[in-house]
């Protein structure tokens, strides 16, 4: 079993045992680089045998293992390491011992790190690169690895312990029913610098700061008081503990907290993830949102440059900060090949300002929202059709810039692949919703003007659009036009997110719903991204047949904004199952295997886990089933709750609407809220 710790832009994924043995995956990484490839453990020359590991915190492992036993007597020496991660990592190595004599052993700590880049190391294509040094001095072992005109390293320190180029060793005497313990510290080293130490040694670790923040979290958001179904309860814990070990804060604007992809492979801001995830989990923490908008503004594009597809007004698809910068093109650490992560900028601020969240920091976002637009009318709609295409500007960029941006991810119903430039049906309904969002910041700053106008451009583009993506003769909307203006004619999940903006008419909303629930698309686990019958299905796929919870989320919310309850309860409850199954904490993506044919929702095999907006899907289908919908510009909060009978009784405290703190209690078709300021119209 692998274990996975994060904080930050640190984390360690391992064996059950605590070894970092060489395996693929494996590795302690600091800013997109593997800074430790072996960290083994041994007593007296042989290997701890493993008994237990617990995970008090995202950061933070407990192995519990007992030394060799020797001579044919069992050992009764109990190896304990507590392993902490952010910044680096802190390993507390503790052996006690229950004889009643003293015992005295060798401790050996074997060190190896490559400083591959994390893409090397999860495509399992690491390379020899760079000239390695090794340093041992009395104080330290020091690895570095120069490269590119810059270089990464790792110093290991402990206190008593004697350095060679590749371990660390220690002489150790047990007492009689008495302990020994070392601290083993392995800190960063970028192009010369030293990180900092999160977990110092001398400091007691509930003082860190990464615990510091981790019981803030916990303290500052709403409460479950009362959940009788106990898996419920047990998936949205772990959901708001996910979302919290995947923050990052950026050093340059430390009051600014964003959100990161997901662990182990995209612990880094992404324009599209962070956005979604952040406006999913908005009901816990809409600061985490508000940080998110901000940092992305800080990077918004300002000029044209093809190699990194950096556009003005552009939002960013993704940061690295790796030695090769697998992703950093033309020189920058940024990569902004994306259509949707600009819109939905536009999406997120609008949402803030419904909530009534920072209202002063959202209205100096403003400048960058019509910034934003801007980039939709200049640069994503190419030709002037009206409708915003993508077609990457260098060959090393993404082929395709959707959310299913992988290579065949976008394809006609006989599995022909689309091509660039590509207008994505969903895109044009985030468009859409960019655009009433910009109205509705209008409308808090009394400019009916500006809002008018807003307006007016969001109902064109839904008449054009349902002019040009319905597909008559097939009973549903196209997935997109390619290069040649084709209907892109294949059964996908896109569609549901079309539901979820609004686009969609109303006509045609019962035909969306139905083809989303019918059996080619609906797996038991949700729904999924191609149907079974388009020729490019295959459920193993990373986009075309497989399930993912956060495109669930959207689809639920999308059938609720229609009225289309029983389909949006099926999705949710398919949902929350596949949570149960994986004990509460959803993956990026299932398989797309039937519940019928498999009774266990089958996992990806590279899926990260935890994953921001598979984290935020069960806060959002919550939401979405409490019909909780705040517009405090106009003074007014919805809630109308449709929670499925298997939901039972809920009781949530201190969920932040602007300055205020509401309860929520809620079972079925009824709700009790209290605490809504009086200022603010409760419509059920």
């Amino acid at each position: 079993m692998a274990v996975t710790l994060v904080h930050g832009t640190s984390f360690c994924v391992c064996g059950d045992d605590g070894e970092l043995d060489g395996s693929v995956a494996q590795g302690a990484f600091h800013q997109d680089t593997r800074i430790l490839s072996g960290w083994s453990l041994r007593i007296d020359g042989k290997p701890v045998q493993g008994l237990t590991v617990v995970t008090p915190e995202p950061f933070h492992a407990r192995f519990v293992g007992r030394a060799h036993s020797r001579e044919g007597v069992e050992s009764s020496l109990l190896v304990r390491r507590e392993r902490y991660v952010g910044g680096g990592m802190r390993e507390d190595i503790v052996l006690r011992n229950y004889r009643r004599v003293p015992v005295s052993c060798t401790v050996t700590l074997q060190v190896a790190a490559d400083f591959a880049d994390l893409f090397e190391v999860k495509e399992d294509r690491v390379r020899e690169a760079g000239q390695h040094a090794v340093e041992v001095t009395g104080s330290e072992l020091r690895l570095t690895r120069y490269v590119a005109g810059g270089s990464r390293g790792v110093r290991v320190t402990a206190e008593g312990a004697e350095y060679s180029r590749d371990r660390l060793t220690f002489r150790a005497t047990i007492p009689a029913d008495g302990q020994w313990a070392v601290s083993v510290t392995a800190t960063p080293v970028v192009n010369g610098t030293a990180a900092a130490t999160l977990f110092p040694p001398e400091h007691p670790v509930e003082n860190s700061e990464p615990a510091v923040r981790a019981r803030r979290w916990r303290e500052q958001g709403p409460v479950l008081r009362r959940a009788d179904n106990r898996s419920l309860a047990r998936t949205l814990q772990r959901s708001r503990e996910d979302l919290g070990a995947l923050r990052i804060f950026d050093p340059a604007y430390p009051h600014d907290v964003a959100i990161a992809a997901g662990a182990p492979w995209f612990m880094a801001l992404f324009g599209r993830d962070s956005i979604l995830a952040s406006l999913m989990s908005i009901a816990i923490d809409p600061a985490l949102a508000l940080g998110t908008v901000q940092t992305l503004a800080h990077h918004q594009g300002s000029k044209v440059d093809p190699d990194s597809e950096e556009e003005p007004g552009r939002i960013l698809h993704e940061v690295r900060f790796g030695a090769d910068a697998s992703l950093a093109l033309g020189g920058s650490h940024i990569y902004y090949g994306t259509v949707d992560a600009t819109p939905l900028f536009v999406m997120l601020l609008g949402e803030l300002s419904r909530w009534g969240i920072g209202r002063e920091r959202v209205e100096a976002l403003i400048p960058n929202a019509d910034r934003a637009l801007e980039w939709i009318d200049k640069y994503g709609d190419r030709d002037g059709d009206g409708f915003v295409e993508y077609e990457r500007a260098t060959e090393r960029g993404l082929a395709n810039q959707g959310w299913k941006d992988s290579w065949d991810g976008v394809n006609f119903a006989d599995g022909e692949l689309a091509r660039a430039p590509i207008a994505l049906c969903e895109v044009q309904g985030y468009a859409y919703a960019a655009f009433l969002s910009r109205a509705c910041l209008a409308d808090g700053l009394g400019d009916g003007e500006t809002s008018r106008y807003w307006k007016h451009r969001a109902a064109r583009l839904k008449e054009r659009f349902n002019e040009r993506f319905w597909l008559p003769e097939l009973g549903r909307y196209a997935t997109g036009l390619d290069a040649d203006k084709r209907p892109i004619d294949s059964m996908t999940s896109n569609i549901g997110h079309c539901l979820w903006t609004g686009i969609v008419t109303e006509d045609r909303a019962a035909a969306v719903a139905d083809s989303l629930l019918a059996p080619s698309m609906f797996s038991g686990w949700g729904v999924r991204t191609l149907a079974c019958d388009m020729g490019a299905y295959n459920p193993m796929s990373y986009h075309n047949g497989s399930v993912w919870p956060h495109d669930n989320a959207l689809i639920a919310a999308g059938l609720v904004r229609y009225g289309f309850v029983g389909h949006a309860q099926r999705v949710a409850t398919a949902v929350f199952d596949a949570a149960r199954a994986f004990e509460g904490q959803l993956p990026e993506l299932m398989c797309g295997f039937d519940r019928d044919e498999y009774d266990h929702p089958v996992p990806y095999p590279t899926s990260c886990s935890p994953q921001a907006w598979a984290s935020a899907a069960p806060v959002h289908l919550l939401r979405t089933l409490l019909r909780v919908e705040p517009d405090l510009p106009h003074g007014r909060l919805r809630v109308a709750p449709v929670l499925p009978e298997s939901f039972g009784a809920l009781l949530i405290d201190d969920v932040p609407l602007a300055d205020a703190r509401i309860s929520i209690e809620a079972r079925g078709e009824t709700a009790n809220v209290r605490g809504v300021a009086e200022d603010v119209e409760l419509v059920r």
